[in-house]
């Protein structure tokens, strides 16, 4: 009786207090559901890639990697009882660099030579729910596994591309770009953040919601008379950089979906900017705004000083569904508008893509044998059309 009258006097909560409450029960509960497939102090692993794979990413015949197996050069892959063979990943740039070594043809390790520029490719949409994050988190896995140098930075507080690489940011603490870009003299040096992943030459700088204050501590510094930190906001991530320009070729950025200063100082950043875009009508409208307020910003910014050159940018169609007509009647309205800006690839709507998602996995991670053969098959190689194509646009930036 008495418990009974105490609920009811009880006050309700406020809106911000059931939010964090909220907030704090989500985080609990996947906190538990990531401790159970992923005990404490593990790391994420990664599956062996077949032969069928590691020819395609390595750039060599099926044939050839039999025939060096059979002859013992280079790394010995996994042989199944059936004959099947595979190699980790780290046994993929191992054979990467014996073919180069004794290989003819032109080198298959595709680092950066001489006077070529790091490369920094900022993927964007004001829209959420348009596969950026897919997209960043695809492209940074598969730019590694063809032999490149990359590290992703996740600049969204959400930390989406963070988690699908493991991390967790409100239990693992582990520091974000805000830490290289802030104003204070709590600045680190961007070599300081930077975490391996279970893919051998993808590094990343996880997020946490720390970033958000950038937004907060930007107009503050722009106000401040006594330095010129705040009118030069937009050259902050591209100084970071320049600690580690050496270590890699291709930076991703996977941005927030707002326009704002993180945004902002990111596209000012880059080299190349890639626009993802679900192909339907609400969401090209979205987008036509987004560009409206993208150009009517980056105007007084250039203006200011800020250099954005780009080597490229394209629009990437996501989340496509081919068989849906106005959807492909979209995509034909669209490449009529911006022809060569419009990446010819799709990235496709595909149930393989989201299941994998529910282990906190890529296609590039999870197990074929694990999902619909067929329906992963299909995805895999739609998403390496387009990983292909955008690599072959950094590699034309480059001069090749």
């Amino acid at each position: 009786m008495n418990a009974n009258l105490a609920a009811l006097n009880k006050a309700p909560l406020h809106f911000e207090d059931q939010i964090l409450e909220q907030g704090d029960v989500i985080s609990k509960k996947l906190h538990l559901l990531s401790v159970q497939r992923f005990p404490p102090n593990a790391k994420k692993t990664l599956r062996n890639f077949s032969l069928a794979e590691v020819a395609n990413y390595v750039g060599a015949s099926q044939s050839t990697l039999k025939k060096l197996h059979l002859e013992g050069k280079g790394p010995c892959p996994l042989t199944s009882p059936s004959g099947r063979r595979s190699y980790t990943a780290e046994q993929m740039l191992e054979l990467r660099r014996y073919l180069d070594t004794h290989g003819r043809s032109e080198s298959r390790i595709p680092h950066r030579r001489g006077h070529e520029k790091l490369q920094v490719l900022a993927v964007v949409n004001f829209k959420g729910g348009s596969g950026k994050t897919t997209t960043a988190a695809h492209l940074a896995q598969h730019l590694a596994l063809t032999g490149h140098r990359v590290l992703a930075v996740d600049l969204d507080p959400q930390a989406s591309l963070s988690s699908l690489h493991g991390f967790q940011p409100e239990f693992d603490q582990a520091s974000s770009l805000y830490e290289a870009i802030r104003y204070d003299g709590e600045k680190k040096p961007l070599s300081e953040i930077i975490h391996k992943t279970n893919f051998p030459g993808l590094d990343i700088v996880p997020a946490n919601l720390d970033l958000q204050e950038y937004e907060y501590d930007t107009p503050l510094a722009m106000a401040d008379k006594s330095t010129n930190d705040g009118k030069t906001f937009f050259t902050r991530i591209s100084r970071a950089l320049a600690e580690v320009d050496d270590r890699y070729d291709v930076v991703v950025i996977d941005c927030p979906p707002q326009l704002g200063y993180l945004t902002l100082t990111a596209l000012t950043a880059a080299t190349s900017v890639l626009i993802t875009i679900h192909p339907q009508m609400l969401d090209v409208m979205s987008m036509g705004q987004f560009l409206l307020m993208l150009g009517g910003i980056l105007k007084p910014i250039r203006a200011a000083g800020a250099e954005v050159n780009l080597s490229w940018y394209r629009y990437l169609v996501t989340r496509y569904e081919p068989t849906d007509v106005p959807q492909a009647q979209m995509v034909g309205f669209m490449s009529t508008m911006f022809h060569e800006f419009m990446l010819k690839n799709q990235m496709v709507k595909s149930t393989a893509i989201s299941d994998a998602g529910i282990t906190k996995q890529t296609l590039y991670e999870v197990e074929r044998a694990s999902l619909n053969r067929g329906t992963y098959d299909r995805a895999l190689v739609a998403m390496d059309a387009v990983n292909a194509e955008i690599a072959e646009l950094i590699h034309q930036a480059w001069g090749r």
